[in-house]
């Protein structure tokens, strides 16, 4: 729903499942958005390969006519305040056929809808709109794009993804875990029941966060305001090695990240 505004139309791959996912899209009501039903391969599962497989089938179904592909994973948001800068970024490059990519700044959510990761175990920046040749390719678990086996040449531009991942409650996090690591391992693992009756340890896997004083995209008001667990944590507290709290603090004078991988070519 964020991003129905800047697009002709929406394809949305829905992989075979045994809840109501596809009926929740369809009641979005928008004859901009075009299901393609999917069945995934087990088969491809180690490394999180599927996850670009499904990527590549809803690319393939974007319409010939259209210059730019915006790619949005399930747990990302976009914030209407950055409609205008999408818009003229794709406007200002599409003439210049250097620019194969637009590359987005990151805000990582996590626990709850009131802290951002600010660490360098967050990525900062990644392609989401990327031009509509089919040459291109997910990458991987789905995570960037290679174009004939090499990253991207892209323009950095001033809007931002809003990542909801990591935003559960304690119960579903762990579930969420579980059951996502079987598309990194190949393997089927099923928590026995006493497992099952942990909880995510939100405060023990952190490193370091800092408060969202700002405000949330439209489309995910509902859910912040009715959220129905808490957690608080100590944003001074870093957890990190000597190393990192260098660099971290290189970071935030500079607002440098030195020695970051980058699955992009800035131009």
């Amino acid at each position: 729903m964020s991003i129905l505004p800047l697009v002709d139309e929406y394809v949305i791959a829905v992989g075979k499942s045994e809840d109501n996912t596809r009926e929740l899209i369809e009641s979005i009501g928008s004859d901009k958005i075009k299901i393609i039903d999917t069945v995934w391969d087990d088969s491809i599962r180690h490394g999180g390969v599927v996850l670009a497989e499904e990527t590549n089938k809803a690319f393939r179904h974007i319409s010939k006519d259209a210059d730019w592909a915006f790619y949005l994973q399930g747990d990302e948001v976009v914030h209407e305040k950055d409609h205008s800068k999408i818009k003229d970024a794709a406007e200002k490059y599409i003439r210049d056929s250097s620019v194969e990519g637009l590359l987005f700044k990151y805000i990582h959510f996590y626990g709850t809808y009131d802290y951002i990761g600010d660490s360098r175990r967050w990525y900062n920046r990644e392609i989401r709109m990327i031009r509509n040749d089919k040459s291109i390719r997910s990458y991987r678990d789905a995570q960037g794009f290679r174009k004939n086996d090499r990253k991207l040449n892209v323009k950095l531009i001033d809007a931002y993804i809003y990542h909801y991942g990591w935003v559960k409650s304690p119960q579903a996090q762990k579930a969420k875990r579980d059951n996502f690591g079987n598309y990194w391992s190949g393997n089927d693992s099923k928590p026995n029941s006493e497992m099952e009756a942990e909880l995510f340890d939100y405060v023990k896997d952190v490193d370091s966060l800092e408060r969202f004083t700002s405000t949330h995209p439209s489309p995910m008001k509902n859910r912040v305001s009715s959220r129905n667990w808490d957690i608080n944590f100590e944003t001074g507290r870093k957890n990190m090695s000597l190393s990192d709290r260098i660099l971290y603090a290189f970071e935030k004078q500079t607002g440098v990240r030195l020695f970051d991988y980058k699955n992009y070519k800035i131009i």
